[in-house]
């Protein structure tokens, strides 16, 4: 691996030049190395695949055993599904393995190693290395242009391609480096753009709303989040500005700005039936003390407020257990915003899937040009799926460029 103390780049020709080392820029450069392409991967940081040291807790949910097309967003659904299968998860796995990689699900389908996620890169970069791959770190693209072939001018120097794969990811984290570099130089092609937006990210409270949460940041719970007709049971979690959690992380990608988000606080459950019964049998408990046997303490005690009080169960006329329960089971809410970019661990939107081939992700009307990754319009659920499209992705363009 190359890195910024090396010799400039002098006017080199590579037959593919990668800009981006993250999950899919590497995997596309090892697959296209593997064919006797050579190939040059560029990567702006001092560190190649820094999402993937971060993601999963240090421990890199690297795929997800029940990928399918539905697990993803896209203006076009069906885009991913020809990827997906020219790459599966399995055969994800099936690397892992051979590297001797532990790994485990977790839940939901969802593979963490056993130890570190630097245990993926350094299967990652070890492909790389037999495939021949060049990697230059610190090396910022300054401009791409095409007659004929591709030439990348950076501040490292100049070099020329006939295929140019752009895995430089979207605008999530940009305390990590990410921009919209990817978003530009498509446009610059004359590629489509969907418009893009923070995808998994906690959701932040204003008003009313917010002066009820603020005492209740660091609580979790368990709950169904639904919007419309998509709805993900898992843990939320109230934040000093909102609510995070797997659950809200997941339904924030579906939830359109000013929309409104409802939360099933005791999921599975009918909370009417259960205060009746807690009422027939326990008439003098307080309210809060029976809610305290469903819900976090804090977050029950939290829930009566105006118009809701607390009592003696007993005392309490049905039609008032009726509300508290409905409330229980269908908790309204509607976001002010979100995190941003910022906390985002993905973009939603990108380079327009109409622009490219499903195949082979080479942008049809641009031959030699290759979109991947996180800069495309397909955008997946927590839980390793968003890895699996890196490799899917990047093995298609790799195969191809």
């Amino acid at each position: 691996m190359n890195t910024g103390g090396e010799p400039n780049l002098r006017d080199v020709k590579f037959d593919v030049v990668v800009v981006g080392a993250g999950a899919a820029g590497l995997f596309c450069a090892a697959a296209a190395g593997a064919r006797g392409r050579r190939v040059l991967l560029l990567e702006r940081g001092d560190t190649p695949g820094a999402k993937i040291l971060i993601s999963g807790g240090g421990r890199c949910n690297f795929t997800n055993i029940k990928v399918m097309a539905e697990n993803f967003i896209s203006e076009n659904p069906h885009f991913c599904k020809s990827a997906l299968a020219g790459f599966t998860a399995q055969d994800f796995i099936a690397l892992v393995a051979a590297h001797g990689i532990a790994y485990h699900e977790k839940h939901l389908g969802q593979l963490f190693c056993d130890g570190s996620a630097r245990e993926i890169l350094a299967m990652l970069l070890a492909r790389c290395a037999a495939a021949g791959v060049e990697i230059r770190l610190s090396a910022r693209v300054s401009h791409i242009s095409k007659d004929g072939n591709f030439r990348i001018e950076t501040d490292r120097g100049s070099v020329s391609a006939t295929s140019l794969v752009l895995a430089c990811g979207g605008l999530s984290i940009p305390k990590m480096g990410a921009t919209g570099f990817a978003h530009d130089i498509a446009r610059q092609f004359g590629l489509g753009i969907v418009p893009p937006r923070p995808g998994l990210v906690p959701l932040t409270f204003a008003g009313e709303r917010w002066a009820w949460m603020q005492g209740l940041s660091g609580v979790s719970f368990n709950t169904r989040a639904s919007c419309g007709r998509r709805v993900f049971q898992e843990q939320a979690l109230f934040t000093h500005r909102g609510l995070s959690g797997p659950a809200i992380l997941q339904i924030s990608s579906y939830l359109p700005k000013g929309g409104t988000l409802v939360l099933d606080l005791l999921p599975g459950q009918d909370a009417y039936a259960f205060l009746l019964e807690r009422k027939a049998h326990r008439p003098r408990a307080e309210l809060k003390t029976i809610l305290g046997e469903l819900l976090p303490a804090r977050l029950a005690h939290a829930l009566l407020q105006p118009p809701f009080r607390n009592g003696a169960i007993g005392d309490m006329p049905n039609k008032a257990l009726q509300n508290t329960a409905g409330m229980i089971n269908r908790f309204t809410l509607t976001p002010a915003g979100d995190e941003g970019y910022a906390k985002a661990e993905v973009t939603l939107g990108g380079v327009d899937t109409g622009a490219l081939s499903s195949k082979t992700m080479e942008a049809r009307g641009v031959p030699g040009l290759f979109v991947i990754g996180e800069a495309v319009d397909v955008t997946g659920w927590l839980g390793g799926y968003n890895f699996q499209w890196a490799w899917a992705s990047g093995f298609a363009a790799g195969q191809a460029a």
